[in-house]
């Protein structure tokens, strides 16, 4: 049985995974698929990546782009949800904020240093017209970080998942002032080169199996009611979520990634635009 070490944010993104581990499909490939929730998201799984302490990753586009671009040994194996990530932009229930606008001043949480939130802070503050370079962080490395760090007077704002917050906005700790979508599809499914290099028959079985799932995931009878169960969202926004979300199961087109890369060099977070092979496994 071929081990391998793969992880994600405990999030509802990633339940085909769930559903494929738990009726035994990678197992009946000879694989063991170990998964790992990283609620600190993106910038963890990255150096996680980096460091060999995982050989997979279901990881956001800009995020791994960025590292790869900084000498992260990894590559893109294909997409993952192909769709747009709807962040979410927050502030504590009580803080007297109204709009996006009132925001340009203000600190910004993030999970960490080259997280998801933290690069499209950046992507939302050029889009509001602010100046970039001038955007100050706390870092808060998860969701319940940054419930501590509003609901305590820090003043910041937070940017997360559209869905995975509106439980926290029902119940009156964050007050959503707007949403940022990603310009790119979302996830990726990424992975260390070594490992890559010496398993590509593993790797082919594994996105078989997962684009498998993914491709049939929306026909899966009363699968929204699954979904609010395990991940304790309303059933209307488990639905509304599920019309917004498709799942890729082909590799990332050129042109995405060179729009990704020139906004990352657009906001100085990458120094130049370099080949797709740099990224892209095949």
């Amino acid at each position: 049985m071929k081990q391998v070490k793969i992880v994600g944010v405990p999030e509802h993104f990633n339940l085909p995974w769930h559903l494929a581990i738990e009726e035994s499909a990678f197992e009946d490939r000879g694989i063991q698929l170990q998964w790992e929730d990283i609620p600190e998201g993106t910038g963890k799984m990255a150096k996680l990546l980096e460091n060999g302490d995982a050989d997979m990753a279901i990881i956001l586009t800009e995020g791994i782009v960025k590292s790869i671009a900084q000498g992260n040994p990894a590559k893109i194996v294909q997409e993952y949800v192909s769709s747009p990530l709807l962040w979410g932009i927050h502030v504590a229930a009580d803080n007297n904020r109204t709009s996006i606008s009132d925001l340009e001043n203000d600190k910004i949480a993030i999970s960490r240093m080259g997280s998801g939130s933290h690069l499209m802070s950046y992507v939302q503050a050029q889009s509001q017209g602010w100046d970039t370079q001038s955007l100050e962080f706390e870092i808060i490395n998860n969701l319940d970080g940054a419930v501590e760090s509003l609901v305590n007077g820090s003043g910041a704002y937070f940017m997360w998942e559209h869905f995975t917050t509106k439980p926290l906005v029902d119940q009156g700790i964050f007050k959503r002032l707007g949403d940022c979508p990603t310009p790119w599809p979302c996830f990726v499914i990424a992975a260390n080169t070594t490992f890559l290099g010496k398993n590509k028959n593993v790797v082919q079985h594994i996105l078989e199996i997962i684009n498998m799932y993914t491709s049939e995931f929306k026909r899966i009878p009363s699968i929204d009611r699954t979904l609010s169960n395990r991940y304790g969202q309303k059933l209307e926004d488990i639905k509304e979520w599920l019309s917004k979300t498709n799942w890729g199961q082909t590799q990332m087109g050129s042109e995405t990634l060179e729009k990704v890369q020139r906004q990352l060099r657009d906001l100085d977070l990458i120094q130049d635009i370099k080949p797709n092979e740099h990224f892209l496994y095949s």
